[in-house]
Order: structure tokens, then sequence, then C-alpha cells
């Protein structure tokens, strides 16, 4: 029984090692097509503005609400140490090194990477890419890489929206509702978030995140099984690995700028 097991572990070992090689065998195949799909930028900006309308509206309404509780949570542990005047500062600093990239990360891999996971599982099922490879058409090339260079220029627009309406949200609880005073809020806020420091370092974790997920949805639609149930589960996948991998990546990129 002993051997069994060892030998399914090893098993689920060798298995998971051959896929991650071949992911990245395939990140760099897609990396190879980028030139090509460079030529048509139209097709780049036409999945831009999809992407974008899948996940604008939840981004706005969740950073809103992410915003709120901040100020709220912030304001209520600031409050018995006297300093309330830095809620601006605690809320900034918290969406732009943190929530704002992994949350819009994590809802672009629910909205956006589940509907791209689905559309190329769904293409390749119709056999679409089949009759693009029968017409010399690399579908990797002209399905695949727009998307993932969409979704790669999408993710750090849809983070800096995240974070600055975050911001508001936290300024409507904290000055407007609670009556903490504005001009501290901003000013707090202006002299301790750094630029190069917070801001391009969130707008870094943002565009990295924005590779790992856009490419796992579009690896997952592409290799799964051309049949309605596979394609199901290869979303579900996709939200699944996404999410994993955000939070890895989130804590190696936080470990290493912000040491």
């Amino acid at each position: 029984m002993i051997v069994n097991m060892l030998a399914s572990v090893g098993r689920a070992v060798r298995e998971n090692i051959a896929s991650v090689g071949f992911a990245t065998r395939s990140f760099f195949t897609l990396l190879g097509v980028t030139p090509g799909a460079l030529r048509r930028p139209g097709l780049i900006s036409e999945q831009i503005h999809f992407i974008g309308n899948y996940s604008l509206v939840i981004i706005i309404v969740s950073g809103l609400f992410v915003g709120m509780v901040l100020g709220l949570q912030g304001y209520i542990t600031l409050t018995p140490y006297g300093a309330e005047q830095k809620l601006g500062q605690v809320v900034a600093l918290a969406l732009v090194r943190e929530l704002g990239p992994v949350v819009t990360a994590l809802l672009f891999a629910g909205r956006a990477g589940t509907s791209l996971t689905a559309q190329i599982g769904l293409m390749k099922a119709g056999e679409q890419l089949s009759a693009m490879e029968m017409m010399a058409i690399n579908p990797i090339q002209r399905v695949l890489a727009p998307r993932f260079w969409a979704g790669v220029i999408a993710m750090p627009i849809l983070g800096t929206i995240f974070s600055a309406v975050g911001v508001v949200g936290g300024y409507l609880v904290g000055v407007q509702l609670i009556g903490v005073d504005e001009g501290a809020f901003w000013s707090q806020m202006q002299a301790n978030v750094d630029v190069q420091h917070d801001v391009v370092n969130g707008i870094i974790k943002s565009f990295v995140f924005g590779i790992a997920v856009t490419f796992t949805a579009l690896f997952q639609g592409y290799h799964a099984q051309p049949t309605p149930e596979d394609v199901s589960r290869a979303t579900t996948r996709t939200v699944v690995i996404a999410s994993l991998t955000v939070w890895g990546l989130d804590f190696v990129m936080t470990a290493m700028m912000f040491n």
C-alpha cells in the first residue's frame, strides 16, 4: 500500500512538472509570435475595449466599496491612538500597494479571464481554430496574442482606476461621513505616498498580474478538450490557478519591493 501511495505521489509530481514545462513552452511560443500580432494594432485595441467593458463596472463598484470599508476600519483602528488624521495615508497606501493590484487581478480573473477561456475553448470546440490552420493562419498569432497583450495593457489601467475610486470611497466615509479634517486627509496622503516607491511598484504588480492571469486564461482555453464539459472545467481551472498565482506572485514581489 505504501508503494502504491508513493507511486501515486510520484506520478502526480511528474505530471505537474510536465504541465509547468508545457505551459512555459507555450508562453514563449506566444511571445515569439508577438511581432506579427503587433503589426495589427486594431486587433489589440478591439480586445482592450472588449476586456475593459467586461471588467470596468465591477472594478469601479468594488473599488468604491473597498475604499469605504478601508476608511471606516482605518478610522476605528487609528482613533484610539489619536492618529485619525493619517487616515488618507493609510487608505492610499493600502490601495496602491496591495489591494488595488491584487483585488483587480482577482476580479479580472473571475470576469474577463473566464470569458477569454470560454471564448477560446468554444472556438476550438467549433473547429474555428482548426479552420484557421487549414487556411495557413496561425491561430496563436491571430487569436491568442492580441488577447494576451490586451489583458496585459488593460490590467494596470483597471488597477489604477480601482485605487483611484477606492481613495474617493475612503474620502467619502472618512471626511464626509465621519468628519476627519479634509486638509489633513489629503496632505497626509500627499506627503507619505511616494510615486516611485508606492505607485510605480503597484503598477508593476498589476502588469505582472496581467501577464499571469491573461496567459492562464488563454492557455486553459486553448488546450481544453473540444467538448462543452471540458470547456466549463477549463473556466473553473482559470479562476483557481490564476487566483493562486496572483497570491504567490504578490508575496514574492512584496518581499522584493517593500523589504
